[in-house]
């Protein structure tokens, strides 16, 4: 496909990306390139500039910050899943990194470039609610720190969408009694995700504790399942939880979409397999 005309503009610090976002309408970010060039090429955007910002020093750092890390959003995943900080506070980041797609885009492209889109089929945007990521922004309205419920706004559509800079994200440690586990459906072993689920719970003394479930690859990515999370609180870490997980999942309101890789009936379906499973490895997993 014949991409539409767009500049390119390379910044030189993190305050001029934000002047150039600001003064180039319809402007947009260029990092890795891995997410923003499929929506390119599907036509999904079209920006008019494209603000390089992907040598940027300032944005590729990860540093303890307030009982966590920051992570500086031009981070790779391919340095995420290496750097040392990463593996030891958030392991969980680590191994998603880690696991992406292919080494070329591991190496090319960044957690920012991830979750500023919002692609739903992207596997950071439900991972990173689950754990209570907020995310340092540069909008039109100032700098500031938001939530994740704050920052993804919808499908293709978040805080920084129309010109903002995602400048970092803050992730918390976890208490040593937590768990997460994540489990996916793919198109094939480095294609579009069918259907994706987190799992987060602290499972100390036996017992599931402020659990989160989000779903992704669905409109408006990522979906939390408060249905499911209210059946889990407080109930034994056991498998007889899931049967009544999987009827609170019934009975949220999970859209899904038809196309030529499967109708919403089998997304959906599909879906609840991915709750299903990730469930038992929430039971069988050991803690970190």
């Amino acid at each position: 496909m014949i991409l539409p005309p767009f500049r390119y503009l390379r910044a030189d610090s993190v305050s001029h990306a934000a002047d150039l976002l600001r003064e180039v309408p319809g402007s947009t970010v260029l990092a890795g390139g891995q997410t923003l060039v499929n929506a390119l090429k599907l036509d999904l955007v079209s920006p008019t500039a494209l603000v390089d910002v992907h040598a940027l020093e300032e944005l590729r750092r990860v540093e303890r910050s307030a009982g966590g890390l920051r992570i500086g959003a031009a981070m790779t995943y391919a340095e995420l899943a290496a750097h040392p900080l990463v593996r030891e506070v958030l392991p969980s980041v680590a191994e998603m990194a880690a696991g992406l797609v292919d080494r070329q885009v591991r190496n090319r492209g960044t957690i920012g470039g991830n979750v500023s889109l919002n692609d739903p089929t992207n596997n950071f945007p439900p991972l990173l609610s689950a754990l209570g990521a907020s995310f340092e922004v540069i909008t039109a309205d100032g700098a500031a720190t938001l939530s994740a419920a704050q920052f993804f706004r919808g499908a293709l559509f978040t805080a920084v969408t129309g010109g903002g800079l995602l400048t970092a994200v803050h992730v918390p440690a976890l208490p040593a009694t937590d768990v997460v586990v994540h489990r996916h459906l793919q198109l094939a072993r480095d294609s579009w995700a069918l259907a994706r689920v987190v799992v987060r719970a602290d499972v100390s003394g036996g017992t599931l504790t402020g659990p989160r479930v989000f779903l992704g690859a669905v409109p408006g990515s990522p979906l939390r399942l408060a249905a499911v999370e209210a059946v889990l609180e407080g109930r034994p870490r056991d498998p007889a939880v899931i049967p009544g997980a999987l009827k609170a999942f019934d009975t949220e309101p999970v859209e899904t979409i038809s196309d030529a890789h499967g109708s919403a009936h089998y997304r959906r379906a599909m879906a609840r397999v991915q709750v299903r499973r990730a469930l038992v490895d929430l039971i069988e997993k050991e803690q970190a």
